[in-house]
C-alpha cells in the first residue's frame, strides 16, 4: 500500500529530527564535541546606549511608515480578509527591515564579527535540525501543560491561512514571507540586534531569554488566546538561535536555519501532519 502525502512527510520529519538528535550529541553535547570546543566567536557589539536606541527607533520607525503605506494601498485595492491580514504582515517586516539596513547603511553592521568560518548554508542547515527535536519536544510538553491547565491550544492565525489559502498569488507572497522576508527581519532585529546588544550587559541567561521571550509573545493573539500552544516551542527556538549565532559569529547561520524552520513548518501543513 502506497504512503500518503502525509505519512511520508511525518516519516521524513521523523528522519530529520533523529539526524537531529545525532547532529545534537556529535556537534554539541558529546564529550569529543565539549573537548573541542572554542569560546563564542560573536564579537562584542560596541555601542553606546542612545545609538541602540536610534536603531530601536528606525526599526519602530520603519514599521510604522510602511504600516501606514499598507493601510493606503488597502483602501485603493478593496481587498478583504486574509488579504489584508498578508499586506499588513508584509508592510510591518519590510518596514523592519528597511529600518534595519537603513540604520546598517549610516553605522557599523549590526551583525559584525569575527571572521566567518565555514559555511553558513552548512551551519543553518545543521542548527535547524540539531533544533527540531527539542522542538518537538518542547511542543508536545506545552501542548499538555496548556491542557491541563485548560488553556486553548489552537494553532496560530497564519497556519488556518496557509492551509486554506485559495489563491496562488497570496499563497506566493505568504511563502515569500515566510521563508525568506521573515528570517532576515527577525533575525537582524532579535538576533543581531537586541540579543547581541544585551549579551554583554545583563547576565547571559536575561540576555538569551528576554529576547526569546519578546519574540515569542508576538506570535499570539493575546486578545483570543490563539497560538499561545507556539509561545514555549518558539521562545526555546530563539534561545537555540541565539546559540547558534553567538557560537558561530555568523547571523547568516540563524537566517538559514530560520528560514528552514518555516519552510517546514508550511510543509507540514500542506501535508496535513500535526494538524
Amino acid at each position: 500500500m502506497p504512503l500518503s502525502a502525509e505519512n511520508l512527510v511525518a516519516t521524513l520529519e521523523v528522519a530529520l529530527a533523529a539526524t537531529g538528535l545525532v547532529l545534537l550529541w556529535r556537534l554539541v553535547l558529546g564529550p569529543a564535541a565539549r573537548a573541542r570546543a572554542t569560546g563564542p566567536r560573536l564579537a562584542a557589539w560596541e555601542v553606546s546606549v542612545p545609538e541602540f536606541l536610534v536603531f530601536i527607533l528606525f526599526i519602530i520607525g520603519g514599521s510604522l511608515f510602511f504600516g501606514a503605506a499598507a493601510s493606503l494601498a488597502l483602501r485603493q485595492l478593496h481587498l478583504r480578509g486574509d488579504a489584508v491580514t498578508v499586506v499588513s504582515g508584509a508592510a510591518t517586516q519590510f518596514g523592519m527591515l528597511a529600518g534595519v539596513l537603513f540604520y546598517r547603511s549610516r553605522t557599523a553592521p549590526v551583525a559584525g564579527s569575527t571572521p566567518a568560518r565555514g559555511n553558513v548554508v552548512i551551519a543553518g542547515a545543521a542548527t535547524f535540525l540539531m533544533c527540531l527535536p527539542v522542538m518537538l519536544v518542547t511542543a508536545a510538553v506545552w501542548e499538555k501543560v496548556l491542557l491541563a491547565f485548560g488553556l486553548p491550544v489552537e494553532r496560530q492565525d497564519l497556519i488556518a491561512m496557509f492551509a486554506n489559502a485559495d489563491s496562488p498569488w497570496l499563497l506566493a507572497v505568504m511563502v515569500t514571507l515566510a521563508v525568506v522576508i521573515a528570517p532576515l527581519t527577525e533575525e537582524f532585529v532579535f538576533r543581531a540586534g537586541l540579543f547581541r546588544y544585551l549579551r554583554t550587559r545583563i547576565p547571559r541567561w536575561l540576555a538569551l531569554t528576554a529576547p526569546a521571550l519578546f519574540f515569542a509573545c508576538l506570535h499570539v493573539n493575546w486578545s483570543t488566546l490563539q497560538g499561545l500552544t507556539s509561545l514555549a516551542p518558539l521562545a526555546v527556538l530563539a534561545v537555540l538561535f541565539s546559540l547558534a549565532y553567538e557560537r558561530t559569529g555568523q547571523i547568516g547561520t540563524a537566517i538559514v536555519a530560520h528560514a528552514l524552520f518555516n519552510l517546514n513548518t508550511i510543509v507540514l501543513i500542506f501535508s496535513g501532519v500535526g494538524l
